[in-house]
């Protein structure tokens, strides 16, 4: 017969009397230490249920408030109505509203983006069912849209609701919607209708998600456009991402229109009308728009516009005829012809263009552009920034009728290194009122073009004050141009040159070099000051030349 384990007649071992004496140590103080702890959390839950009872956040006056929940995205805001009777009337006094679709979908969506974007680079192998993964994102994309158009019209039935009870017309500044385009969109016409007819919005942004499988086309309004009563609207800023341009008539307050991602089906006529239906237009900016193959021919001598982008547009041509009271134009990467002596107004001008498709020589790039074409025939402007690139210099470095009476400030950017980067001196030889000089050299495999043949000049200038060039590596080149700014400059104070840095863009027509710290070595550096001219017979005061 099998003893058992443990028997209750057995004497103790040493072992089991030392873990008696151990147990009944623990039967002595722990009372008395449970007791200190048991009234210290005691004391603490009747702390946190008294703490429970005053509503703190309820307390703050309105006002602060309001600046909590106009830190909260619009969908927070909303559900802070539920809490009390007065939280209720807190959301409708906020003056903006932004509904995203990217707000509502959830993590797992933008997981599998991420696993479909590695499948790509087989970084799970096969082991990946992409056409799981597809469905999975659309069915995401499709209940994100139906959860956003419900919750819509909820909210908007419910302030209908208030106005009925005697709370009023909300008050709305800025709406922002992103939205995926499908059936789902009726709420978010009635919204916009809402917002436009009745609550005075003033900046109105209406964006279209982009699918991440389903081809999608452009995003269309319905047959009164974005309203029913334009000529009673008060929207001032229009931005449409990813839609077709509604009828723009009557919109007697629109002073800020943004075209961003137009498909390539809206037709060229629907630019044109902009210019001439909406005279009162001040701020026109076209980004990512296909244009159709053809001519934008834009005629709008009543035209009101004082700023003109036009960025990333393939494909078109637009033609500039008049533009009676334009003020600043920025060209990137967009083929734009115009005469600048249609914009006698023009002071601040940002060009930047590219010609050549490929580093290579197979193509030969013509090189005899004048630059009169893209810079001359206005003498107001006072801010010029320049981007020319391409594989080689495809402009002439001469122009006998280019002037800039007024020019100020300039900055010549993206400069290849393998072209010769006294080019500009051209542009400074026609902007006798220049103060500023910057100048930003970007690196280029290629070696070194051909170097262009100045011919021998007494020109001098009186107003040029700061030279800076970022990139600068010490080149022949770079040296000659130095010393020749130095030579003819008779008000030079200070010469930059820093190894590396970049352009900080702030905004269309301004800008701030920016240099990265760089250690020179000693006899590197002596060497190119040396060669630099460090008194030149023009000069009033001795320059000081920095390189870093």
């Amino acid at each position: 017969m099998r003893k058992p384990l443990f028997s209750r007649n057995r004497k103790p071992r040493p072992s089991d009397k030392r873990a008696a004496a151990a147990a009944a140590f623990r039967s002595i103080h722990r009372p008395r230490l449970s007791s200190a702890v048991s009234s210290k959390v005691s004391y603490r839950r009747r702390g946190l249920r008294a703490s429970c009872h005053e509503d703190r956040l309820s307390a703050l006056p309105d006002d602060l408030l309001l600046l909590i929940l106009q830190r909260l995205d619009t969908r927070s805001v909303l559900a802070t109505a539920t809490l009390s009777k007065r939280w209720a009337c807190l959301p409708r006094s906020l003056d903006a509203l932004d509904f995203r679709v990217s707000d509502i979908l959830p993590a797992r969506y933008y997981r599998c983006i991420r696993m479909r974007a590695e499948a790509d680079d087989f970084t799970y192998g096969f082991a990946v069912d992409i056409k799981m993964l597809r469905a999975n994102i659309e069915r995401y994309e499709r209940r994100a849209m139906r959860a956003m158009t419900s919750s819509i019209n909820n909210f908007l039935d419910a302030d209908a609701d208030q106005e009925r009870g005697g709370l009023g017309l909300r008050s709305v500044r800025r709406l922002r919607l992103e939205f995926f385009t499908n059936h789902c969109s009726s709420g978010i016409h009635r919204l916009i209708t809402k917002a436009a007819d009745s609550w005075g919005v003033e900046d109105l942004e209406i964006s279209l998600a982009k699918s991440t499988f389903r081809r999608q086309g452009a995003h269309s309004f319905p047959h009164h456009g974005l309203c029913n009563n334009p000529c009673e609207s008060r929207v001032r800023s229009l931005k449409l991402s990813g839609c077709y341009v509604p009828p723009l008539k009557g919109f007697h307050a629109l002073t800020t229109l943004v075209l961003q991602n137009l498909p390539e089906s809206t037709p060229n006529a629907a630019y044109e009308a902009i210019f001439t239906l909406c005279p009162q237009l001040q701020t026109l900016h076209l980004k990512s728009c296909m244009l159709k193959e053809g001519v934008v021919s834009i005629h709008a001598p009543k035209s009101e516009i004082k700023q003109l982008i036009m960025e990333y547009c393939p494909f078109g041509v637009i033609k500039l005829y008049a533009l009676p009271m334009l003020e600043s134009m920025a060209v990137v990467e967009t083929i734009v012809s115009y005469k600048l002596s249609a914009f006698p107004y023009l002071t601040h001008l940002n060009i930047n263009f590219h010609r050549g498709v490929a580093k290579t020589r197979i193509f030969h790039i013509r090189n005899d552009y004048d630059l009169s074409d893209y810079l001359g025939g206005t003498p107001g402007i006072t801010d010029l920034i320049i981007r020319f690139t391409g594989y080689q210099r495809w402009f002439k470095p001469w122009s006998p009728t280019l002037l800039f009476p007024k020019l100020r400030r300039l900055l010549v950017a993206d400069v290849p290194s393998s072209w010769d980067v006294s080019w500009p001196r051209l542009l400074i030889e026609a902007a006798p009122c220049l103060e500023s000089l910057h100048i930003h050299i970007t690196p280029w495999e290629e070696e070194p073009l051909d170097d262009i043949s100045w011919q021998p000049s007494e020109f001098c200038h009186n107003q040029l004050k700061d030279l800076v060039i970022i990139g600068f590596q010490g080149t022949e080149r770079q040296i000659y141009f130095v010393n020749f700014v130095i030579k003819v400059s008779t008000s030079l104070l200070l010469v930059s040159l820093y190894k590396n840095g970049h352009v900080q863009d702030r905004g269309h027509w301004d800008w701030d070099m920016v240099p990265r710290q760089y250690e020179w070595v000693n006899e590197e550096k002596v060497k190119i000051l040396n060669q630099i001219t460090d008194s030149a017979p023009c000069a009033a005061t001795p320059v000081q030349v920095v390189m870093k």
